[in-house]
């Protein structure tokens, strides 16, 4: 063993110990030498939260559920299996949801995000300012029946106002009636379909056609005649004026 070798080992130091040593991490909780750092970081954290939950967010208090299951309806209506395909589906209605609730997202931005991020008023009123549209929005789309429902359930003081009602009882009220009014819409898209099924397989049993499914008739039918009306876009315009 070499003399700088040796001097390393004898005072306890190993070199190839040194190298396969893994990395330490260490996380100190200090305290904050400025007192608005301590707000700052609870701000940060509540974004954080926020942006995890906003997947959820858009699909119970948007109009993404309505129309995402007026078009699934509709492809299910047409008798295609996977056409057009999921990402088309969830992508058409994320930007007809953006569409629709663009006054909304408005509102927002002119009475929360931009007086708080000009510091006129604090995070706490930002987050009831923003909340406010949005439950304009929901209550206008949801039936009395619908939150009188979870007034009762939740045992709430009779509201006098639509400001009584608390938020957490107008959210599963909007849902359960986004639900009904898409099965609704569904329901109608359907019943064309339905009907040109029942000509189509009319037709092949008055043919002695029986061992023929009807749906590889019916299916080119339907999609040719759901073309021919130009049936996306009576199904788009249908489920955004819905909301009006």
């Amino acid at each position: 063993m070499s003399a700088p070798a040796l001097a390393a080992f004898s005072a306890g130091a190993s070199p190839l110990l040194d190298q396969e040593r893994a990395p330490a991490l260490t996380i100190t909780l200090a305290g904050a030498g400025d007192p608005q750092q301590l707000p700052l970081t609870l701000q940060i954290i509540a974004v954080l939260t926020l942006l995890s939950l906003a997947p959820a967010l858009v699909i119970m208090v948007t109009s993404f559920t309505r129309i995402l299951i007026v078009l699934s309806f509709t492809r299910s209506a047409l008798g295609a299996q996977q056409i057009p395909p999921n990402a088309v589906l969830v992508g058409l209605a994320l930007f007809l949801t953006i569409f629709t609730m663009a006054p909304v997202w408005q509102r927002i931005n002119e009475q929360a995000v931009q007086p708080y991020l000009k510091g006129r008023i604090g995070y706490q009123a930002a987050g009831k300012q923003a909340l406010r549209p949005v439950r304009e929005f929901m209550l206008r789309q949801t039936d009395e029946s619908d939150l009188g429902l979870f007034v009762k359930l939740g045992k709430l003081p009779r509201p006098k106002t639509p400001d009584d009602i608390p938020t957490y009882a107008v959210v599963p009220a909007f849902m359960i009636g986004e639900l009904k009014r898409a099965f609704t819409m569904g329901f109608m898209i359907f019943i064309p379909f339905v009907v040109i099924d029942m000509v189509v397989a009319t037709a092949l049993m008055s043919m002695g056609m029986m061992m023929m499914p009807p749906v590889v008739i019916s299916l080119p039918c339907k999609i040719l005649l759901f073309v021919l009306v130009n049936g996306w876009q009576m199904v788009v315009e249908s489920v955004v004026t819905s909301f009006r």
